[in-house]
């Protein structure tokens, strides 16, 4: 039942290029790739809708030759609906996340590396999943045999910038609904008309008449809140609807029914521990899934995580089997059916029916994971885990004396992040001063030598020296925080951590090592060396340019055109059949 829209991508040229910079090759050939632009932030659009004989049914993709497979179209068609027991009336909005089956097939693909290179971990581009941002309409409509007009307009990304798209599908949702194809097909070639996210920039992205504000974050931002300057507003009709991030959810909203157990949770997401949030609808469960994975911040989540998932995924038999250890994910789901199924996971948290009045929700409470057996088990968090850390109180009763107040809750939200910022950044820097002591001096890398090995991670001795440089020196927190670093050792996110950190100092080596080649009399060092050796000098020189023009390699330019020099010198040097092989015609 899928039925394309419009004739398939439109070729770039007059308007595709108008505001592009093209400062760089790369940036020109992007820009005459079909939907080049569109593809720097959507993959695709889809809608989805119910059918009578065919349940779900994907009734369209733009643009229309996006190239998904059927295991991907059924996957999108079951995450794009709220299951029979969410009993979804109106308007609600959620988000999922899925595996993508054929590899990267999109021919409009541009390289993800210059964005990656810029971006906060947390906010890279999704090398194997696809992002789903849905907006999901149920209303009451006698023209329809079943009595409801039920529709969903799912934007799919590889970005994850919650915030953003929300805000993006409450504008063109409704809209779409009202009037269909020909605004779906107007708004994407809107988007095909956005600069590209880059990291560190403000940018203004024009859809239906009005302008969204945003800033990319980037890498070197300082890890506080940072809204977007409103630059050039007289230039901007009409004024700009700012978004101050592009993808932080309201904390404070999603951990409202769990504030007394957040430490908890933070311990139980540093340590990688699979955890089902069984929630009344797939909005509460995106959102708190969401919510769970971004508090490690700045430490980058490395489980699988499913902000909503259903048991028609294609994944559902693997993520839910006996036969092995439960998986490190975080699942949200909303069918009260897992709980019978996941019932050997170590942590559930069932949470209650929203309540958004203004005062703090009943709070859900600790219960051993044994009284987790029926089907309308009561909100609380089954887990026989301890946590290491004691609560945090005085957290706790600034949160509750804002709430009595009546405080914006963006402001506590503010304030419940920047604690979890502060209990992440305590644990992560003593992490990070021992990384940084088995990084070899810089005067031990000398130019005609291969650069010095980065000296092993010795968890003894990391555990030793937290005596002098642990995260007492931060947090006020006690508890047994050797005990919490035990347990991190043996999760994906110290795995991650260490590997991410290595690869930085590893790539930070071998651009010591090229700037001290640089900075060498390589003509006095060629005078006594044979042939062999001065080729193979550049052939190396070649590889490491290479990789540092890729991004790969944290050198400046004046040591990139001096690398060149030295090339073109040693070539120079070789006689001429060999400077034909080095540089063919």
């Amino acid at each position: 039942m899928e039925v394309p829209l419009g004739t398939g991508p439109r070729q770039a040229g007059g308007g595709l290029g108008t505001t592009r910079s093209t400062s760089s090759g790369r940036a020109a050939r992007a820009s005459a790739i079909p939907w080049a632009r569109f593809s720097a932030w959507l993959e695709c659009v889809c809608v989805v809708t119910f059918d009578l004989e065919l349940g779900q049914a994907l009734e369209l993709v733009y643009p229309s030759d996006f190239q998904l497979t059927d295991k991907e179209k059924s996957s999108i068609c079951y995450l794009s609906f709220p299951d029979s027991h969410s009993g979804c009336l109106g308007d609600t909005q959620f988000s999922f996340r899925m595996r993508q089956c054929g590899g990267q097939r999109s021919l409009w693909h541009g390289d993800d590396r210059p964005y990656n290179s810029k971006a906060p971990l947390a906010l890279q581009r999704e090398p194997a999943h696809y992002l789903g941002y849905v907006y999901f309409r149920q209303v009451k409509d006698s023209s329809v045999k079943r009595g409801y007009f039920q529709k969903s307009l799912v934007l799919v990304s590889r970005l994850p910038f919650v915030r953003l798209f929300q805000s993006l599908l409450s504008l063109i949702a409704p809209e779409y609904f009202e009037k269909l194809a020909p605004c779906l097909e107007a708004v994407c070639n809107e988007i095909d008309q956005w600069p590209a996210p880059v990291p560190g920039q403000t940018l203004s992205l024009p859809v239906m008449g009005i302008v969204f504000q945003v800033r990319i974050p980037s890498r070197v931002d300082k890890l506080e809140s940072n809204p977007p300057k409103q630059c050039d507003q007289e230039n901007l009709l009409p004024a700009p609807v700012v978004l101050t991030s592009v993808h932080e959810l309201d904390l404070f909203r999603c951990f409202r029914p769990v504030l007394t157990h957040v430490q908890t949770l933070w311990e139980l997401m540093l340590l990688g521990e699979p955890l089902v949030v069984l929630a009344p609808s797939p909005d509460v469960s995106s959102e708190l899934v969401l919510a769970l994975t971004s508090c490690l911040q700045p430490l980058k989540f490395c489980c699988d995580f499913r902000p909503y998932f259903t048991i028609h995924d294609s994944e559902f038999k693997e993520l839910t089997t006996r036969t092995q250890a439960p998986p490190n994910v975080v699942l949200g789901v909303t069918n009260p059916f897992f709980i019978k199924t996941l019932q050997h996971w170590p942590h559930v948290l069932r949470i209650g029916e929203p309540k958004m009045s203004g005062d703090l929700p009943k709070q859900v409470k600790l219960k051993k994971p044994s009284r987790l057996k029926t089907l309308d088990t009561k909100p609380g968090l089954y887990t026989s885990y301890t946590a290491h850390l004691h609560r945090d109180k005085a957290l706790l009763k600034r949160l509750l004396k804002g709430v009595q107040k009546k405080r914006p809750w963006d402001v506590l939200s503010a304030l419940l992040r920047q604690h979890l910022l502060e209990l992440t950044q305590s644990f992560i820097i003593p992490l990070e001063h021992y990384m940084a002591s088995l990084m070899p001096l810089q005067k031990s890398i000398t130019p005609w030598k291969s650069p010095p090995q980065i000296c092993p991670f010795r968890q003894d001795d990391f555990l030793r020296s937290l005596e002098h440089a642990g995260p007492q020196l931060t947090c006020i927190l006690k508890g047994d925080w050797l005990g919490l670093y035990r347990r991190f050792f043996k999760s994906p996110h110290f795995d991650g951590w260490y590997r991410q950190r290595h690869k930085e100092m590893a790539q930070k080596l071998e651009a010591l090592h090229l700037e001290a080649i640089c900075e060498a009399n390589i003509e006095a060092w060629m005078k006594d060396k044979s042939e062999v050796e001065v080729v193979d000098l550049v052939l190396k020189l070649r590889e490491k340019l290479v990789r540092a023009q890729g991004h790969q390699l944290p050198v400046k330019e004046v040591t990139l055109q001096r690398a060149q020099l030295y090339i073109d010198t040693a070539i120079g040097s070789l006689p001429k059949d060999l400077q034909a092989v080095l540089c063919p015609p």
